[in-house]
């Protein structure tokens, strides 16, 4: 059982990096934010559908497993 769970927080740990790294930097939005353009685009409306946003909720829940997976490796 003790190895399924660090053979699982190995697998995690990389999801998280590697969905880490594959989203897009934000500091680009700080200059929209500045010039305040208010420009609507199709990724703007459909903002939920966009490789970004699945890319977001991927680290969330690999996090939240991550975080579980080791507060029970801490408890066993």
């Amino acid at each position: 059982m003790k190895t399924f769970l660090f053979v699982l927080e190995a697998v995690l740990g990389l999801i998280v990096v590697v969905s880490i790294l594959m989203q897009k930097s934000k500091a680009d939005a700080l200059s929209g934010l500045i010039q305040g353009s208010k420009s609507e685009t199709f990724f703007t409306k459909n903002k939920s559908k966009t490789k970004e946003a699945m890319l977001v909720k991927v680290t969330i829940v690999s996090m939240l497993l991550f975080a579980i997976n080791t507060i029970v490796l801490n408890i066993i």
